[in-house]
């Protein structure tokens, strides 16, 4: 299990969470192989992926450098079972008793919110926020919301793509969570070459963001 703080030191540094959901669970484990080639190390696997459990427990046992998570983490079972497969950390759309149990556990938690009362919940419970879903404000909302909270840890998730990755850092993210503009139809069994294209455009766009 990961620490709290040497997550969230994790999280700030890389910049960059990648969200693998996909229908053929070997295709989701070398699409994570792609990422790791091009420095993308933390990684959340959706417990909606077909045998995500199974998934997590592979790439939890491949030595592969990773900093690695469950996602949609809604129940209290979900949280154990993913525990137990090798995830470290929980990634949830909401609040719900998935969020509780998962700290009960010692997992570092990023929490779904939107509204300013949602993120100064989640964040005075102790986790990270996770702005989602994202996109139906924009980069701009960020902004206004951390001119009050300028402390909290703030994660943008869906429909982040290459630019507004660059603009939800430079409005204040600690990282970006990206899904399908990074993974595309990899986790299905696409093309991880044009995988390996893209993550290596999200890792230079990003750490190009994160420099003074």
């Amino acid at each position: 299990m990961v620490e709290a703080s040497h997550f969230r030191s994790v999280l700030r540094q890389d910049g960059l969470l990648a969200i693998v959901r996909g229908t053929d669970p070997d295709a989701c484990v070398a699409s994570v192989r792609v990422l790791a080639e091009a420095g993308i190390r933390l990684v959340e696997v959706s417990l909606t992926s077909t045998d995500a459990l199974d998934i997590i427990a592979r790439l939890a046992g491949s030595g592969l450098p990773l900093t690695l998570g469950a996602g949609t983490v809604l129940t209290e079972q979900d949280a154990r079972r993913a525990r137990d497969a090798g995830a470290t950390f929980a990634v949830t759309p909401g609040a719900g008793p998935g969020v509780a149990e998962a700290a009960r556990l010692g997992m570092p938690v990023l929490a779904g919110c939107l509204t300013p009362s949602e993120v100064i919940v989640a964040d005075q419970a102790g986790h990270i926020v996770k702005l989602f879903p994202a996109s139906v404000f924009g980069p701009a909302y960020l902004r206004a919301l951390r001119d009050p909270l300028p402390h909290t840890d703030v994660v943008p998730v869906g429909g982040v793509d290459l630019d507004a990755a660059r603009q939800y850092l430079a409005a204040g993210a600690a990282a970006v969570g990206v899904g399908s503009p990074l993974l595309g139809d990899a986790p299905r069994g696409g093309d991880l070459a044009a995988l390996a294209d893209r993550a290596a455009r999200f890792r230079t766009a990003v750490d190009e963001a994160r420099r003074p």
